[in-house]
């Protein structure tokens, strides 16, 4: 009954192409404009894995072939609206012999909402490398689609109306996605008590696309379910009522190096997060991306805010002096 659910849901909605959320489209020298914007269901504003990639394909046109995109970092300022163009503009900081450094502002209605910087590299693959095992976890045939679970909440008898709304929800907005995820190994503990979650992700129905672009799909992936691990690792939910309600997920700051220029993103990535530390309104997160093959490809790390539905103290308001 569940799968189903989910095909009828495929059948009639069609989902969106990767290179389209990632499009925009050359308005100046160094000048690029957004052609579509995804606002997230129940979301403050658009998201923030979409502003990335654009603004790291506008950082590409600026760079010749030779140089390889290796890191990126970025302050989400405010959340961009869905109904206004942003516009990106690329500033070149530096053209050196074996690195490359750009800064792109994106502004909307007037204003900058993020800033990024990203460094390219002339590649050296002489050199000596090192990297962390690939977790074990199940292969992709193995696992199910997101899908597949919420489909199985609706289906639940039990499962309380205003949950199965919001899955109905989230399974038409699943069905549009460009990127395909099954949950590989959910709240994992590993020797060392550190608690776990395994993503399998992959770009839908696209063909090989050169290496640039295949990191501009892994920034965009690498924003989904990635913040909320925060959330999660502290018992937060946004539905019901109390302390334990999630009343705000919202990314401050992200940042991915890349350590593969040769990976793609039509192909199955593993991405593993975990939330080191979480406290003052907010949380940190790290994550790693595999090929299925165990290959490191990209570390990423973002802080967000994380906040519960609880008020601290009222600040008492000074009394007027005689």
């Amino acid at each position: 009954m569940a799968d189903n659910i989910i095909n009828s849901g495929m059948n009639q909605v069609e989902h969106e192409q990767i290179s389209t959320s990632l499009e925009v489209e050359q308005i100046e020298v160094n000048l690029f404009r957004s052609k579509s914007l995804w606002l997230p269901l129940r979301a403050r504003g658009v998201f923030g894995g979409q502003v990335i990639s654009q603004a790291l394909v506008s950082a590409t046109n600026s760079v010749t072939p030779e140089f390889a995109l290796h890191s990126l970092h970025c302050y989400f300022l405010t959340s961009a609206s869905p109904s206004t163009p942003i516009v990106y503009y690329v500033e070149r900081l530096r053209d050196g012999k074996s690195y490359v450094t750009r800064s792109v502002k994106a502004v909307q209605n007037g204003s900058i909402i993020f800033h990024m910087l990203c460094s390219f590299q002339k590649p050296e693959p002489w050199q000596p490398t090192h990297q962390w095992t690939m977790p074990e976890v199940p292969t992709p045939e193995q696992c199910e689609d997101e899908e597949v679970n919420y489909s199985r909440i609706i289906q639940d008898p039990k499962s309380h109306p205003n949950l199965v709304k919001f899955f109905q929800e989230r399974l038409s907005e699943r069905a549009k996605s460009p990127i395909a995820i099954r949950p590989a190994k959910l709240h994992y503990i590993d020797k060392e008590g550190t608690v776990r979650y395994s993503y399998w992700m992959k770009a839908r129905d696209i063909p090989r696309y050169e290496a640039p672009f295949q990191k501009c799909i892994l920034a965009y992936e690498s924003d989904l379910n990635f913040i909320s691990t925060a959330a999660r690792i502290m018992g937060l939910k946004r539905s019901g009522t109390g302390p334990n309600v999630l009343s705000m997920n919202s990314t401050l700051d992200h940042s991915i190096w890349f350590y593969d220029n040769d990976f793609d993103a039509g192909d199955w990535l593993l991405y593993e997060m975990e939330c080191p530390r979480a406290g003052s309104g907010r949380g940190i997160v790290h994550g790693r991306m595999f090929t299925r093959t165990g290959r490191l490809v990209a570390v990423m790390s973002q802080e967000g805010v994380v906040r519960a539905n609880v008020r601290g103290p009222e600040t008492e308001k000074p009394k007027p002096k005689l």
